[in-house]
């Protein structure tokens, strides 16, 4: 069964949510090598979900336009 845009677009935005949680835990235990790459990675998964919401919105507007 295919997955909505609705759904898809929020899978993509769990991604960024995921790496900021990993990037608190690294941050607790003192490791803040790894939590500045975590943080660096949700923010390049947060941006990356953000085009691809907007590639699947368009997507998703010209199918039901035609």
């Amino acid at each position: 069964m295919p997955q909505s845009t609705h759904d898809r677009a929020a899978e993509l935005h769990n991604l960024p949510d995921h790496a900021h949680a990993s990037a608190a835990v690294a941050h607790e235990k003192a490791d803040h090598l790894t939590a500045h790459e975590l943080t660096r990675k949700a923010l390049e998964d947060s941006q990356n979900a953000h085009k691809r919401s907007e590639h699947l919105a368009e997507a998703a507007e010209k199918s039901s336009t035609s």
